[in-house]
């Protein structure tokens, strides 16, 4: 009898849900393995974040560590996040306003590393189908080798509160969205200054959730009216609501006409 193991905790100023599913399943291995998960994001939310004063990111904000200083993790951060600016055509930045924030990639990455760190092992061991992270509704997803598991996921329309724009179908992989509808205006394009508001959600498939995530951002950055970005952004899937009520969607480095219902390659 297939079972579920779930635990939900608050994280990075939202909630984390994990979820176990095994037939049949091995609650202590399940337990330790999201313990161990939960515990590095503490710890990487302790280290990156910009609400705390005693993080290593505001410590460097306020001149207190010299950049040569930082540690091998914050070092990786920044790099990740230069290579990302590159790549998204100036589209995504960790620096504003002549100070490093990184918060735009963060989670995600560190979703995806404590992910692959504790949760991905348990798709080896007997029993256990398929194991995924939740993070304010952004999801890393895995599942064994020898099953066929997909887990159905439900993508909000921005344009009306708690009805859905589509479903998705994935077997592993990583889903992120960005945009307007739960936080309104707060994206800036990095090569302007000005407020990105012509996409209301973002909604990008990939393998990794630190690349869906950025390219969820790059996306809105980008606009409703330019998708040129998805021939080089090897991301699987995606699709966005305009502010003016147009969706585009993609697979691939396609676009694709309707986007009722979506499954992505795995």
């Amino acid at each position: 009898m297939t079972a579920v193991q779930t635990r939900v905790a608050e994280l990075m100023g939202t909630v984390a849900s994990v979820r176990v599913v095994g037939e049949p399943l091995d609650p202590q291995a399940a337990s330790e393995a999201i313990d161990d998960c939960l515990r590095e994001l503490s710890e990487l939310e302790a280290r990156f974040s910009t609400y705390r004063t005693d993080s290593e990111v505001s410590r460097l904000r306020r001149g207190e560590l010299a950049p040569g200083e930082a540690s091998p993790l914050l070092a990786e951060v920044a790099s990740a996040c230069e290579v990302w600016s590159r790549r998204t055509g100036g589209r995504f930045s960790a620096w504003f306003g002549g100070e490093f924030d990184p918060t735009g990639f963060v989670k995600g990455w560190a979703v995806e590393r404590a992910a692959r760190h504790h949760l991905a092992p348990l798709c080896d061991r007997p029993g256990v189908i398929a194991v995924g992270i939740s993070v304010g509704g952004d999801l890393q997803l895995f599942r064994a080798p020898d099953q066929e598991w997909r887990w159905r996921i439900g993508i909000s329309d921005p344009r009306r509160t708690g009805s859905l724009l589509a479903t998705l179908e994935l077997g592993h992989g990583a889903v992120a969205t960005s945009g307007l509808a739960e936080r309104g205006t707060h994206l800036v394009d990095p090569r302007s200054g000005r407020a990105a508001a012509s996409v209301l959600s973002a909604t990008v498939v990939a393998d990794g959730l630190a690349r869906a995530d950025v390219w969820a951002t790059a996306a809105c950055i980008a606009g409703a009216d330019d998708l040129s970005w998805i021939g080089v952004a090897e991301t699987r899937s995606g699709l966005l609501v305009a502010a003016d009520g147009r969706i585009r969607s993609w697979a691939g480095t396609a676009e694709l006409v309707a986007a009722e219902g979506v499954t992505s390659p795995d």
